[in-house]
């Protein structure tokens, strides 16, 4: 059996690929309340989901949950004991929507140039105009609505404008610009079969090309939306995913842990900060453990394009929280640090002393600490002033988005989100701040 892998693009990488499932958009979870969570138990309109899924099927999908709703949306809850190990459910491969399921006369006339999460997409809206007539109907008519979704795209200016510290701020521009150049790219194609896709706008697409990011799982058989998984909640603390069996051709989910009968399941959808899970899901957590923050973008650098030896994404440098400031510098890039150790070079001679010392090792420029205590310190400061100038920019926004915040409504909701998003950014700065600090004294000390 294999892991099920979700799809979903990073901010601060090319696309890659994590053992997590989708999320609810509207929902805001803390794992910490997951326990309370269950006495909220819910049963809703739901009874005919299950039966039809496993009509569609042909084999039983789960004897042991039932759907309800909680605070964070549609959710599974057991419907009776269920032991750590045990299957939760089990999904076969042709009652997932996969890009399969696009009308032959429209695949044929869609080029390299259409990606997989364009053509699912497309599958979604055929799907939804079919309205009750299709064969998904119980599972399409219970996807959120375009007004439902939460993550950033559908933010309006304003509301973006208060996380404009944040690297989500720009990354949601370039992703909405790359999902309108899908939707012009399959616009011609989509106009020749009005009687599907008359009246289709951007706003449409948009909207389909969340759901499929959010939920679509990657396996050997390609990738698809698995019906009844979007109803498990994400836990920061579950050690549960979904998992594809490819000899059996089914989609599986074991138990990580006991539940008792009306206790809500949870999964994990993986290692996310929260500017993943804004981006991509449209939620965060209060207190994310895996919150990183970006640098280079922010940083007051100059450019390190031409500066052979770096590599780096999207010219950018992840931090992630230090988790003991007299470490060894966890979460700090070494390749940030080696950055201010070039950019603080005064000289030719200097400069070219770091290119030998490059060549003597791994090739790569700035890896090992000057010699030189002095110039090391230098380097180091650098990093920290610029560190210092964000903690103050990032301490303001959260000030203002706290004064200003309205209470009761949606935008509340996103405000909530943009302040989870701002904070774990701001003490990740502070903690490697914090580490540098240290390190800077350590120095001084041994001079």
């Amino acid at each position: 059996m294999l892991l099920c892998i979700r799809i979903t693009k990073l901010m601060v990488s090319p696309r890659r690929f994590f053992t997590a499932p989708r999320c609810l958009c509207s929902k805001l979870h803390s794992s910490s309340l997951s326990q309370s969570v269950a006495s909220s138990y819910l049963h809703e309109e739901c009874d005919d989901f299950l039966p039809w899924l496993e009509q569609k099927a042909g084999v039983a999908i789960s004897s042991a949950v039932s759907i309800g709703r909680s605070t964070y949306g549609r959710s599974l809850f057991a419907t009776k004991i269920i032991e750590t190990g045990s299957s939760i459910l089990k999904v076969p491969f042709h009652a997932q929507i996969s890009p399969d399921n696009l009308y032959p006369e429209i695949k044929i006339l869609l080029g390299d140039e259409v990606g997989n999460v364009a053509r699912l997409a497309t599958v979604i809206l055929v799907e939804k105009k079919k309205g009750p007539e299709s064969g998904w109907a119980p599972y399409i008519s219970r996807l959120p609505l375009l007004g439902e979704t939460q993550t950033t795209l559908f933010w309006s200016e304003d509301e973006l404008e208060i996380i404009k510290q944040s690297p989500v701020y720009l990354e949601t521009i370039r992703k909405k610009a790359e999902i309108r150049r899908q939707f012009l790219t399959l616009k011609p194609v989509l106009d020749q079969f009005p009687q599907i896709f008359d009246g289709i706008k951007f706003e449409d697409f948009l909207h389909a090309y969340t759901l499929v990011e959010s939920r679509a799982w990657e396996s050997s058989k390609g990738f698809s939306m698995i019906p009844l998984a979007d109803f498990l909640n994400h836990d920061g603390l579950a050690k549960a995913i979904v998992l594809s069996d490819e000899e059996e051709q089914i989609s599986e989910v074991l138990a990580d842990r006991d539940y008792a009968p009306g206790e809500q399941i949870w999964i994990t959808y993986g290692k996310f900060s929260n500017a993943t899970l804004l981006l991509e899901f449209g939620f965060t957590l209060p207190h994310n453990i895996h919150d990183e923050s970006e640098l280079l973008e922010r940083l007051r650098f100059p450019t390190l394009k031409d500066l052979r030896g770096f590599k780096h994404h999207a010219d950018s440098f992840t931090i992630k929280e230090v988790r003991s400031a007299t470490g060894k510098g966890y979460g700090i890039p070494q390749s940030l640090r080696a950055a201010a150790r070039v950019l603080c070079c005064t000289s030719a001679e200097e400069l070219c002393y770091v290119v030998e010392e490059a060549m003597e090792n791994d090739g790569r420029l700035g890896r090992r600490p000057f010699k030189n205590i002095e110039r090391e310190i230098q380097a180091h400061e650098i990093l920290l002033s610029q560190i210092t100038t964000l903690i103050g920019e990032y301490t303001e926004s959260i000030k203002l988005l706290v004064s200003t915040s309205p209470a009761g409504n949606r935008h509340d909701s996103r405000e909530r989100m943009a302040h989870d998003l701002l904070a774990g950014e701001l003490r990740v700065l502070k903690a490697a701040s914090l580490w540098l600090q240290n390190y800077i004294l350590t120095l001084h000390h041994s001079a």
